[in-house]
């Protein structure tokens, strides 16, 4: 938490949040990713806008961090991803599926993902939503305990 920067945290929540505004107004449409990704396998009658929805959430990724390398968490280097624990022996691309598909699993049994829930639904006051952020972040928190990966 060293690197912590209140700036670009600030610019990039107000990025999100008009993102999931402008989705909102243009398409009526909720901006949680693992509703929009999950709908795209089988594939929904309204696959046009979720393709260039993420494809677009993808890119921006990917040209932010090309142009400014230094505005992430890791300071003045380029972001990457973090490492496996070293004491557990686990690949770090094994242990990146495991981690994606326990994800992909919770958003299932979740109805909705951090995006769907806690910026969407908490604007929204849902109480769903509020009790799925406690959740997620507990679960955080647990896992960042027990793994000691920050």
């Amino acid at each position: 938490m060293e690197s912590f920067t209140p700036l670009t945290a600030a610019l990039g929540g107000a990025l999100i949040g008009l993102a999931a505004a402008l989705l909102w107004l243009g398409n009526g449409r909720i901006a949680g990713i693992s509703g929009i990704f999950g709908q795209l396998l089988p594939p929904a009658q309204t696959v046009v806008w979720r393709v260039v929805f993420l494809v677009a959430l993808v890119a921006a990724t990917f040209a932010a961090a090309q142009l400014f390398p230094g505005l992430g968490a890791g300071g003045e280097a380029p972001a990457r991803l973090v490492a496996a624990p070293a004491a557990w022996g686990v690949p770090t691309p094994v242990w990146l599926a495991v981690a994606g598909l326990l994800t992909g699993l919770g958003t299932k049994i979740g109805n909705g993902c951090t995006s769907g829930h806690g910026v969407c639904g908490l604007a929204r006051l849902s109480l769903r939503s509020l009790v799925a952020v406690l959740v997620f972040f507990g679960t955080a928190v647990i896992t960042v305990t027990v793994t000691g990966v920050v």
